[in-house]
């Protein structure tokens, strides 16, 4: 896939209406990635990850996770479509409460976009964009289509009026940034990626969001020097932005 094919995947990715009605403050930058170099943690993730374990216990304080205010609306906005957070958890939560024992080392591009995630209080996912039919969109779930997980229960569905992203095939992440589902996510053989980074429904200062998709760019360009970036900026007001 080539810049302009990467530029085009962005464009035709969207938010529902009903997403805006429900939560009109959010949200999302989306990092489309060419010519990633995946592989096990190593001494780059490593220092990327370690650094942000800092920033994040330096920044939680002594306080609970939910107690942060990024943490908290993104409790809000599951609890408006039903989901009770205490049970599935924001994404960022879940990886703030890991913060005493050390977040697993997984590989040298999740390592990357999980550092990015705790460091900057927002949800980050990475998933493969090879594997993707068509592009992601932001939707309220009827309820009837797939979710593919692993396990004996594989596959599931959404809740209907659950907040999900999908593509033409079924549900790639459920409620909202979750869990992801298997037929996307990012393996060792992975060198095309999207980084879906979900600002806080309750709104927030956009200059953050825009530091933590520079930031991520940055950094996977150092663990990938040859990699291409493009990025989309999709609000209730869209306005999209591409660059390299």
């Amino acid at each position: 896939m080539v810049a302009s094919e990467l530029e085009d995947w962005l464009r035709h990715a969207s938010v529902a209406p009903e997403v805006w009605r429900l939560h009109p403050g959010y949200r999302v930058l989306l990092l489309a990635a060419r010519g990633l170099q995946p592989g096990p943690s190593d001494p780059i993730s490593e220092r990327h990850l370690a650094a942000a374990e800092r920033t994040a216990v330096s920044l939680l304080g002594c306080r609970a996770p939910e107690q942060l205010p990024e943490v908290a609306a993104w409790r809000a906005a599951y609890r408006s479509f039903g989901a009770k957070p205490q049970r599935t958890r924001p994404s960022v939560e879940a990886l703030l409460r890991r913060l005493a024992t050390g977040l697993p080392r997984v590989d040298r591009l999740t390592d990357t976009y999980n550092a990015v995630s705790i460091s900057y209080l927002l949800p980050v996912g990475g998933e493969d964009l090879a594997r993707y039919h068509g592009s992601p969109r932001l939707v309220r779930a009827s309820g009837a289509e797939t979710f593919d997980t692993t396990g004996p229960l594989a596959p599931e569905c959404p809740d209907p009026g659950e907040v999900v992203w999908r593509d033409d095939a079924g549900v790639t992440c459920r409620r909202w940034n979750w869990r992801q589902c298997a037929r996307t996510r990012m393996t060792p053989a992975t060198t095309t990626a999207v980084f879906i980074l979900d600002w806080p429904p309750a709104g927030g200062a956009q200059p953050a969001l825009e530091d933590a998709g520079a930031a991520l760019t940055r950094e996977l360009r150092e663990l990938s020097p040859d990699v291409h970036v493009r990025s989309r900026l999709v609000q209730a007001l869209p306005s999209p932005r591409a660059e390299s």
